[in-house]
């Protein structure tokens, strides 16, 4: 009794401390809004200036929660484990995954072991978006109502999902329901993966000797949904000077560039995720696992979780296990299996925030061995010329007698991960003789062309990534570079219309009709005859070539062998391959009257409403794009894809926020965001970035606050209303 009469005690002191006054609060805000000023430039970018890192932070996520708050919102209900609370009990094994890793105890007592400096700008993060709430009282939450500083330890790097979405939400049902059924694949949902858009990036980087002002340069092309980033600058009075790409809800910059250094993430495939299988039993009412010759406790953690059922939330509690390898995740021939992965909040934040504020190639290797930047691989450029590329950043060492590409025996302490690869003893160019560097999601050992790193040199699970369609293209024109780079060339050579996947499918396909063709079949293989393989909003043969290549990954998965050579693929016959013909035809007149349809006609870009799930219309105003799916081979990647009630195809993924950076005795840049920079359908910048972006036309970035103020359309600070200029 008087424990539990303890704990209400200091329970109830804690929310008494906590909101003691809420006036003390208020005015802090004020005070630190105070010492903010955010101008917005003539497509909405905001510049955020800052007196410390602190107030510039503070800044950025106020700004964040203007443009878009519900991204910001969505961004971490998922991360810190409630979107069940949102979308009902279907999302509970996503919130479960979350609670795996780490529970909210787990992230406050992060947060408290973080640097001061951390800490500062944790807590400058949870007042922007509180004083957001604040000051938007037209604004309701829809879970979080309050943001606190442990939040960011949820998410800490910025890609798309993270390491965590690795693991299988439905094989995680199928352990807590004990329904293998649950885990099964369905071959749909195999399809649709094949078919679906890659998610991943390109970086480009090009030394001094190919740029015509003796600058290096670097392309930042991130592959992701739209409206997945907003474009920022973020200013302070302590060194900080970053523009660029940051994810909702983030505070740093996560892929751009500051006066002196730029780096692009790109999708890595090294392997940093094991699975390790268990021999769990039960001894004196407790589970214990074999370790060796051990018998180890197994960790037993009980969450509580809440989910939306109507206008009522549900509670349902479970019980997360986990050895020393990390938590249970499913199990194999009843075998429970742990998933390990790098979960190292504090030193993640370090690094993604620290990236932003490095001078040159020196700083930025100390920085990246840190080690914490797991999913991504690095291209890079300085103001000194250097460029460089770093493939993975957290790689694990391994035993070399085990296949670490399976689930490894978790009772043999030689399977054990024997600490991280340094920087040095992972996969490094470094200006090389090439003069440039490429990485679009695919193999290392053509980044460089013949200064690439040897294969030989490395173990197996530092770099499986396999060769694609756009590593080949980039390999092409940079290889194919005739004169020296400026910002507008460059932007030409990344938006190269080229799709080296039909220079492979188209004269299979020939080959395979041959004089059996219909009139009307002939027609349609005339103009793939005649065609250049290169894309355009005018081009009938794009059209038929796109739907072609999708039904052939339908029927024969196998497409990327003419980029990876893979002796397993299934290789089809001459009728196969006709029929797949013949059923695009038909499916094409079926869809659109008539398979006689320009590109453009079909693949489109429309911004309906500024909703996370907006849906599309083919009855409402759009604009005809000319680009195409990066599964194709292409540079500037356009996913798009018909979705319920449309027949024609609908941009979503690819190039988002893209820039071109040269830098020298001061940097210059130009840039695009997909659509514009605000979800409010009434704003100016909702969608005025939509039509630069189907024509290629960037917009020059304004980096310097002379020319920052040139541009400047609205000056405020944070809560204190708004000037027009």
């Amino acid at each position: 009794m008087l424990k539990r009469f303890l704990f209400i005690l200091a329970l109830s002191l804690a929310f008494a401390c906590q909101n003691s006054n809420p006036q003390d609060e208020l005015s802090r805000w004020e005070a630190q809004a105070d010492r903010v000023e955010i101008i917005r430039d003539d497509f909405g970018v905001p510049h955020i200036y800052g007196k410390s890192d602190a107030d510039a932070v503070f800044g950025l996520l106020y700004a964040q929660c203007e443009d878009d708050f519900r991204r910001v919102e969505r961004n971490y209900i998922w991360a810190i484990g409630r979107l069940a609370e949102l979308e009902g009990e279907k999302e509970l094994y996503s919130d479960l995954r979350a609670q795996l890793y780490m529970t909210e105890a787990e992230a406050k007592a992060a947060y408290e072991k973080a640097p001061e400096w951390l800490k500062e700008l944790c807590v400058a993060f949870a007042d922007g978006i509180n004083y957001y709430l604040h000051t938007h009282p037209e604004v309701t939450p829809q879970v979080i109502t309050r943001y606190e500083p442990w939040m960011p330890m949820f998410f800490f790097e910025g890609s798309i999902g993270g390491d965590i979405e690795r693991i299988s939400t439905s094989a995680l049902q199928a352990f807590y329901e004990q329904d293998s059924t649950l885990a099964v694949v369905d071959s749909k949902v195999i399809e649709q993966q094949l078919l679906e858009e890659p998610q991943g990036s390109n970086g480009i980087a090009i030394a001094p000797s190919l740029s015509e002002s003796g600058n290096a340069m670097l392309l930042i092309n991130p592959h992701t949904s739209f409206y997945f980033r907003p474009e920022v600058h973020v200013v302070s009075e302590e060194g900080l000077n970053a523009y660029g790409a940051v994810t909702w809800g983030q505070f740093f910059v996560y892929q751009g560039f500051n006066e002196k250094t730029g780096w692009i993430h790109t999708s890595t495939f090294v392997d940093f995720i094991d699975e390790f299988v268990e021999e769990v039993t039960e001894e004196n009412g407790g589970l214990v696992y074999r370790y060796g010759e051990e018998k180890r406790p197994v960790e037993a953690q009980e969450v509580t979780l809440k989910y939306k059922e109507g206008d009522q939330l549900k509670e349902k509690s479970f019980t997360i296990y986990r050895t020393h390898h990390g938590p249970v995740t499913h199990q194999e021939n009843d075998k429970w299996v742990t998933t390990k992965i790098n979960w190292d909040p504090v030193n993640a934040l370090v690094q993604s925030y620290t990236r932003t504020k490095l001078s040159n190639l020196s700083e930025f290797k100390e920085m990246m061995n840190i080690r914490t930047n797991s999913s991504n691989n690095t291209v890079f450029a300085d103001a000194e010329g250097n460029i460089g590329y770093f493939h993975g950043n957290f790689i694990p060492k391994r035993n070399p007698e085990f296949d670490f590409s399976k689930p490894v025996d978790g009772t043999n302490p030689a399977t054990d991960w024997q600490g991280l690869h340094t920087v040095d003893e992972s996969i490094v160019i470094l200006n090389p003789g090439t003069g440039w560097i490429q990485n679009c999601n695919s193999t290392p050992f053509t980044a460089a062309a013949e200064f690439s790193p040897k294969r030989a040199n490395y173990p197996a699970y530092m770099a499986p990534d396999s060769e694609n369609f756009r590593g080949l293209h980039a390999v092409k024109v940079l290889q194919g570079l005739q004169g020296k780079l400026n910002l507008d060339s460059f932007l030409s050579l990344a938006y190269d219309p080229y799709l080296p996947a039909f220079e492979f499918l188209i004269p299979e396909l020939l080959k395979a009709i041959g004089s059996g063709a219909t009139e009307e079949q002939k027609q349609a293989l005339d103009l793939l005859k005649a065609w250049d393989f290169r894309t355009s909003k005018e081009s009938v043969a794009m059209a038929v070539a796109h739907f072609y290549g999708e039904n052939y990954q339908r029927a024969f998965r196998s497409l990327n062998r003419f980029a990876q050579p893979n002796p397993d693929a299934k290789i089809p016959t001459t009728n196969e391959i006709k029929e797949v013909f013949s059923q695009t035809l038909e499916q094409m007149k079926a869809d659109f009257g008539t398979w006689n349809t320009p590109w453009g006609e079909i693949n489109r870009f429309q911004r309906l409403s500024g909703d996370i799930d907006a849906g599309f219309d083919d009855s409402k105003p759009y604009i005809p794009v000319g680009l195409a799916s990066g599964n194709w081979g292409a540079l500037a990647a356009y996913g798009a894809r018909a979705t319920d009630g449309t027949k024609r195809l609908y941009g979503y993924r690819g190039n988002s926020f893209v820039a071109v950076v040269e830098f020298g005795d001061k940097v210059k840049a130009k840039t695009i965001l997909a659509g514009g920079q605000s979800a409010d359908s009434n704003s100016p910048h909702f969608f005025d970035q939509a039509q630069r972006y189907a024509e290629v036309n960037f917009k020059e970035v304004a980096f310097y606050r002379d020319e920052v103020e040139k541009r400047a359309k609205k000056l405020y600070k944070p809560g204190k209303g708004e000037s027009g200029k």
